[in-house]
């Protein structure tokens, strides 16, 4: 791997991440499992985190985590993994949205040597690294659908192949499963398995967003303000209650993660070590953005911190998407314009005998969504995948599939 100079940012931290990830690929690190980060809050949802974590502290059921990007999903995971008969074994994450569709199976199940081209020697994957432990699966909405075959499988029966083995493996770790989207709608698209969902789907824990939880932002911003000085060698800076005042004010698009980011870049750029309301960054302000910190690359430890939960009843079946007729007459002339255009091109295609119609309009559609956002973020990746609804690792995914580097 190399970089042509001048070098996109995103890409040199992508680049960076996967070098590590490489690197420490064959070590299981027991610390994540045994070293809890920091979980505040005092807002009456923050406070069922910890007696949702407490009435699961004697069980191993799967797991599912669903909130939005950055509040707080994988630190939950460490932390019932802590509170678990299985704490003294390893804790294993692995974000299915950032690894490539190719790879990912390799990652999961591991590969016997010769079994693809560079395949050099026999490797383990993350179902027996995490084996006497918890498996954490982010972002598994994301799961390409034939590998959720896959996963269905181990969880069903506890035994899966490695690519290019003959002989089956037991698989003995408790799932921790996470997501920013809805389920129950990629099931219904026809997107995600409904077997899968309702295994996965045992305890489920909703993690609000930290909008939904303004009054914790105080103490969370004080604690990032510590946090980062400690990391660059610095005095930890003060805030005024009017800065905090208008932190509290602000939606968070981001949550947590996003929080954490703008106390590090206080911590940089404030000019003074008491920080005033008119120190905060533009987006804070209603300023035009100059240097947002929004929701940056996510650490290598995980997110920032938890977010409250709510426990939800176990899964109920869920309703057959309803059948939508098919008929021969255009769409109706009050449809939006794009719906029309999407009718006429879908309709010429489809007579036209061209094959695989379905990709063609899919890769269209999904490149200009991801252009037009990059468009008005001013091509800022992360700020785009917000507005879309989906995650940074998808949309850094997409680009590079659908070629748009360029």
């Amino acid at each position: 791997e190399y970089l042509p100079k001048p070098f996109d940012l995103p890409k040199a931290v992508e680049l960076i991440r996967r070098a590590v990830d490489e690197s420490m690929r064959e070590e299981v690190s027991d610390e994540r499992g045994t070293q809890m980060p920091e979980m505040l809050g005092q807002a009456p949802a923050m406070q069922d985190v910890f007696r949702a974590i407490g009435r699961l502290s004697q069980s191993i059921v799967t797991v599912l985590i669903t909130g939005e990007s950055g509040s707080g999903k994988e630190l939950v995971a460490q932390a019932l993994h802590k509170h678990s008969p299985r704490a003294s074994g390893p804790f294993v994450a692995i974000n299915t949205a950032a690894i490539p569709k190719d790879l990912l199976e390799s990652e999961l199940f591991g590969h016997e040597r010769g079994a693809f081209t560079g395949a050099q020697t026999t490797r383990r994957g993350r179902f027996e690294q995490a084996d006497g432990g918890t498996l954490f699966l982010d972002e598994i909405g994301d799961m390409p659908f034939d590998l959720q075959t896959r996963l269905l499988r181990v969880l069903s029966d506890g035994q899966f192949y490695r690519v290019g083995g003959h002989n089956p493996l037991k698989s003995n770790v408790r799932v921790i499963a996470a997501t920013h989207q809805n389920l129950e709608e990629r099931v219904k698209l026809g997107a995600f398995r409904e077997d899968l969902f309702h295994r996965l789907n045992v305890i489920r824990l909703r993690l609000p967003a930290l909008r939904e939880r303004r009054e914790d932002v105080p103490a969370l911003a004080r604690f990032f303000l510590q946090k980062s000085a400690k990391e660059l060698g610095v005095e930890a800076k003060r805030i005024t209650d009017a800065a905090l005042s208008r932190l509290m004010r602000f939606d968070f698009p981001g949550n947590v993660r996003q929080l954490e980011n703008i106390c590090h870049w206080l911590t940089v750029m404030a000019p003074a070590q008491v920080v005033e309301a008119k120190d905060l960054p533009p987006e804070l302000l209603g300023e035009p953005e100059v240097a947002a910190p929004s929701a940056v690359a996510e650490t290598a430890s995980g997110e920032a911190a938890a977010a409250p939960v709510n426990v939800a009843a176990p899964s109920t079946p869920l309703a057959s998407p309803p059948i939508v007729g098919v008929t021969s007459s255009p769409l109706d002339a009050s449809v939006s314009p794009w719906l029309v255009d999407l009718e006429r091109e879908s309709r010429s295609l489809l007579q036209s005998g061209v094959p695989e119609v379905w990709e063609t309009l899919t890769r269209k559609f999904e490149a200009q969504l991801i252009h037009t956002a990059l468009q008005i973020t001013r091509g800022r990746r992360i700020e785009a995948a917000q507005k879309l609804g989906i995650g940074r690792n998808t949309i850094t995914r997409k680009i590079q599939e659908l070629g748009l580097d360029d």
